[in-house]
């Protein structure tokens, strides 16, 4: 067994591999960023190596420097992680000639499935069925539209050489093809260094099924059942679970023994996903295979009681694999959900911010590759790479961690789910965990009926209107000032209980929605009791005491109903966690300064950093409502400014390759 090796990765994927090493007592090597030098995965490794600036071209894709330091630091093996260098055949071609051991598959393995055409190609001569479509290298625009045209519509560019979503686009119609292939073949270069695409048909209503292969150099080859990965955003996954819902003994057995066989073809080793797209008849198509560990494995280390990043290490040390087929049972069920620094709201733009207030749900006692004493996994496990006070960056993936709950069937599993992002805590920018929550909750997950297009589909009960922020929400912000403002001071004129020789302290504070865009403050009138207040909104009144305040935690009684919640203070904005709901309040405080400077209206803003890509419009131009402005690109994905009505078009401000700033005005705007 290795003694020590590098991880060649950052963030949750880094610290998740520095954890199995340390158990199996293993030294870890961490690389970093400028941008990551107090990253969590820095501090969790034995060792760490700066290896660049923040742009993962100048650091985490740099293979030469990380073998360099590999070599230097006494590493006998690295362990890729998935993204950036995991699949890049080179880089283990690389490794392997500079004496370490890729903690991975063989390069010609990476080779032949690293091209979505060609492995296509080779799942075709092996038989196993594939959706209709053209995986061939005629990149002509006029030809691919043919091909199209012939499949029907709707249909899917993919990026040849990609995953993850990048480079993905759904056209439904002819007309829309050119458009959607250049802005298709822009994001492919830019995520991937290859623009080829192929094209399919795109099936309606299919589920998205992946089975966990794993080899070893000894022949032996298994797998450890499926994964139902079809709840997508922007063709990304944002729900997976184990195993997937319906899926017949008959049905798993023929996939699964699908995936061996796909894995035996090219001479696998290591860990592997199989993905398929299937019917909801049953019937499935191969889609992709990814030569390394996924995002999504919790799911199946829970639901096998296995260590895949421990299989991973004795493989490549050359042991056999830990578990033969007949083995390899399934107990229960898993889901994860994946938590993001990002804005549903918003069409899920990344959110860029500091973690000023992070509290995790509890009982996160899960071990990996171990079982609890009761001879079950723990409940809830948290995979991540930030900590409290840590920063998302515009330069990397915006997931802050993957939340991954076990139960004894899937029923139980959801409620575990439910509750613990119930108690997530995010205060610092935008999360999806309030989504999440309504995802999981809904109808349509809960009772499994399931697909790539179920967030679409169901967008109105998803993305329901914010609903008024309520009196009890309201009551635990409104205690939460007033107590902080309690002085020890013995000076009574310091005194801040709202004590008084005649009469009753009343005063008025004034909160705001944040989540409605201009929402004016609501009044909140605060008379002071000797035991508590009473608390009033418009014709709606409550009297409140104060029973438990502990940092952020407070109970309350409510006209004899005990209400608990947190609040966090964030600057001018409170936020209120309670009942398993966030609000955040913006306070309007007359000792503070007014002066925030109007926006002009008239400039369309970039919603987030990132680089424009394309500027599809000349100053002095007339433009109709919604028609496409600027094209800019970060976090490797396209976003496009449209115009908001119709108008014209008084100045561009920015060309093709400019950095822009969030919020940067980006076109000067009059509408007509």
């Amino acid at each position: 067994m290795f003694t020590k090796i590098l991880i060649a990765n950052r963030g949750e994927i880094a610290c998740r591999v520095a954890a199995t090493a340390r158990k199996m007592g293993i030294k870890t090597v961490a690389v970093y960023s400028e941008a990551d030098a107090d990253a969590k995965h820095v501090a969790v490794c034995d060792e760490a190596v700066l290896i660049g600036p923040a742009a993962a071209k100048e650091s985490y894709l740099c293979a030469d420097k990380i073998i360099a330091v590999a070599l230097a630091t006494g590493a006998q093996a690295i362990h890729p992680g998935y993204g950036f260098l995991s699949e890049n055949s080179d880089f283990a071609d690389a490794c392997v000639a500079a004496g370490l051991v890729f903690i991975g598959p063989p390069a010609s393995s990476i080779r032949a499935m690293g091209s979505k055409s060609a492995a296509k190609a080779l799942m075709e001569k092996a038989d196993v069925p594939l959706v209709p479509g053209y995986h061939g290298e005629n990149q002509d625009a006029d030809f691919l539209q043919l091909e199209a045209d012939k499949m029907g519509y709707p249909v899917l560019l993919k990026a040849s050489a990609g995953g993850g979503g990048k480079g993905m686009r759904v056209i439904e119609k002819s007309s829309a093809f050119k458009a959607a292939l250049a802005s298709c073949k822009r994001e492919a270069i830019s995520s991937f260094g290859d623009d080829r695409v192929l094209a399919e048909k795109y099936l309606q209503r299919p589920r998205h099924i992946e089975i966990q292969v794993f080899a070893d150099t000894h022949g032996n080859c298994v797998y450890l059942f499926e994964r139902d990965c079809s709840v997508q955003r922007r063709h990304q996954k944002v729900l997976e679970e184990a195993p997937a819902p319906g899926m017949t003994a008959e049905r798993r057995a023929a996939m699964g023994e699908a995936a061996v066989a796909a894995a035996r073809a090219v001479g696998y080793v290591g860990a592997g996903t199989v993905e398929f797209i299937a019917n909801q008849d049953g019937s499935f198509y191969f889609m992709e295979m990814n030569t390394r560990l996924q995002v999504e494995h919790p799911v199946t280390e829970m639901i096998t009681g296995t260590d895949l990043v421990e299989w991973q290490l004795r493989v490549a040390a050359g042991e056999p694999l830990p578990l033969q087929q007949h083995q390899l049972k399934i107990h229960g069920h898993a889901i994860e959900a994946r938590i993001y620094a990002e804005n549903p709201e918003k069409g899920f733009l990344p959110s860029i911010g500091t973690l000023r207030h992070l509290r995790t749900p509890s009982a996160v006692t899960f071990e990996l590759g171990g079982e609890a004493a009761a001879g079950v996994p723990a409940a809830v496990r948290i995979d991540s790479g930030v900590r409290g006070g840590d920063t998302i960056s515009p330069f990397y993936d915006p997931m802050i961690a993957k939340l991954i709950v076990w139960g004894e069937d899937r029923a139980e599993a959801l409620a575990r789910m439910a509750q613990a992002l119930s108690e997530y805590q995010i205060v610092g920018l935008a999360t999806n965990i309030a989504f999440l929550k309504r995802l999981i909750e809904s109808q349509p997950f809960a009772g499994a009926d399931l697909d790539t297009g179920l967030i679409e589909r169901n967008a109105a009960a998803l993305f329901p209107p914010p609903q008024p922020v309520t009196l009890p929400a309201l009551a635990l912000v409104a205690v939460a000032l007033v107590s902080s403002e309690k002085s020890a001071a013995s000076d009574p004129f310091a005194d801040t209980s709202g004590w008084r020789m005649n009469g009753v302290l009343q005063r008025t504070l004034q909160f705001a929605d944040a989540a409605l865009e201009n929402a004016p403050a609501q009044p909140l009138t605060v008379a002071y009791r000797p035991d508590g207040w009473d608390i009033r909104l418009g014709a709606e009144s409550v009297a409140a005491i104060l029973c438990a305040h502990d940092a952020h935690d407070l109970t309350l009684k409510l006209d004899g109903r005990v209400v608990r919640g947190s609040v966090v203070r964030d600057a001018d904005m409170f936020h209120v966690f309670s009942g398993g709901s966030h609000v955040a309040l913006n306070y309007n405080d007359p000792l503070a300064h007014a002066g925030a400077a109007e926006v002009d209206g008239g400039r369309l803003t970039a919603p987030m950093p990132g680089k424009v890509v394309a500027v599809l419009v000349e100053k002095g131009q007339q433009v109709k409502k919604g028609e496409p402005l600027v094209i800019m690109e970060a976090m490797k994905m396209e976003h496009t400014i449209a115009a908001p009505g119709d108008g014209m078009v008084e100045d561009v401000l920015y060309a093709v390759g400019d950095q822009v700033a969030d919020g940067a005005p980006l076109l000067a705007f009059k509408q007509a």
